[in-house]
């Protein structure tokens, strides 16, 4: 029985991860000078400058930097805790899935 639930939850683990991986966030930062693209699963996939910022000090890029990918990686862990909200309400038996919202 309880083989057949940790089997189950590896393979729904695994398709989470998937399906994370297959959402992409962007974090912006300087109005859009400076972009970090991130996927559910929290990998950064890209990193956009402007090249009008390039003539600028390179602490000004670093600390715009900083700002987009720390907003990127928080709208991967906002659709992460999405997807395993729905992955949670998957699992449980009917009537239950209101305990998660």
């Amino acid at each position: 029985m309880f083989g057949d639930m940790k089997g189950q939850m590896e393979e729904m683990q695994a398709k989470m991860k998937a399906s994370l991986r297959a959402i992409e966030v962007v974090g912006t930062a300087g109005d859009g000078l400076v972009k970090v693209t991130a996927n559910g699963a929290r990998e950064i996939l890209n990193i956009s400058i402007a090249p009008s910022l390039l003539t600028e000090d390179a602490e000004a890029i670093e600390d715009l930097l900083v700002v987009a990918t720390n907003r990127a990686l928080e709208l991967a862990a906002e659709k992460e805790a999405s997807e395993g909200q729905s992955l949670m309400k998957d699992m449980l038996p009917g009537g239950l899935s209101g305990l998660f919202g």
